[in-house]
């Protein structure tokens, strides 16, 4: 690569991500010096500005966002190289503790047996989180990752690949109105309660449990709930409404709960969460074989 150091990637993935000289070099260990002169010799080793100057937050350039995109899995890719080998060389088999919220499917069921096929003795322990609750699991390390319904804005987890970007979509009781509908508007929310999720960040909440449409209607809200099967049963109860991930297929067989699609707000999406520094070397692993799986 003519000369490019590991250190002036990890200091644009970090930079990427904390968008502070002070805050990516605390998360590395070194000075906010440092990380802009890396920053700096590894523009001049690609030949194009990676961060833009005129922001106030150290932003990205669109060249810059690409580079990002392309750079993320294939240095992800090479720690999970390196984290397995180390791990190989101790002799020890690669064992992961992934918290989940519902039925394990998709792109993480692919990575899971791509992880278990990789390595001799790897194994992958699902383990259910709950939905008011998932960054204590990973703070307290009863889990090693999570697989989690985003925004997550903690400075204490990393977040890897990001997918399943859809629609979200409303649980309704199966009698309500508004069931009827192929889809609803986001001022239609205002019409039912919503349960929201007890103890969410504020800014988790903003965006999954609203408490107030575009146009300024309010959106009630009713009891809130820690558990997503605890949800379901209040909106079948008729208790109210809850907004869900689109990708939330476990509950598509009821028959007491229809889920409608929602226009007017962002799509959801999920991302795999690990604690900043982590030591675990079949996470790095676990999350190549996802970037690949979404490849």
């Amino acid at each position: 690569m003519r000369g490019i150091e590991i250190q002036e990637l990890e200091c644009f993935l970090a930079l990427s991500e904390e968008l502070h000289l002070g805050h990516a070099g605390e998360r590395l260990g070194v000075s906010a010096d440092t990380v802009d002169r890396l920053v700096r010799s590894l523009e001049a080793r690609v030949g194009a500005p990676l961060m833009d100057p005129a922001s106030r937050r150290f932003g990205l350039t669109r060249f810059g966002e690409e580079f990002l995109d392309h750079l993320r899995p294939a240095y992800q890719n090479l720690a999970a190289v390196v984290d397995g080998a180390r791990e190989r060389a101790r002799g020890g088999p690669l064992r992961v503790r992934l918290g989940f919220q519902g039925t394990v499917h998709g792109p993480v069921a692919e990575a899971v047996r791509a992880f278990e096929e990789r390595e001799p003795g790897a194994r992958v322990e699902i383990m259910e989180i709950k939905l008011s609750d998932v960054f204590s699991p990973l703070r307290e390390g009863e889990v090693d990752a999570a697989v989690v319904l985003l925004p997550v804005r903690e400075r204490d987890l990393v977040v890897g690949a990001v997918f399943s970007r859809r629609p979200q979509r409303l649980a309704l009781p199966a009698d309500h109105p508004l069931a009827l509908r192929s889809g609803v508007g986001v001022e239609d929310m205002a019409r039912i309660p919503l349960i929201p999720v007890r103890r969410a960040p504020d800014y988790w909440l903003r965006v999954h449990s609203p408490t107030v449409t575009p146009l300024g209607r309010t959106i009630h809200h009713e009891q809130s709930v820690d558990t997503l099967r605890e949800g379901m049963s209040q909106v079948a109860a008729g208790r109210g409404a809850m907004l869900l991930c689109g990708d939330t297929t476990a509950h598509d067989d009821r028959d007491d709960v229809v889920l409608v699609p929602v226009s007017g707000l962002p799509d959801s999406s999920l991302g795999l969460v690990w604690p900043r520094g982590d030591q675990n070397p079949g996470v790095p692993v676990l999350a190549a074989a996802l970037t690949e799986a979404l490849a």
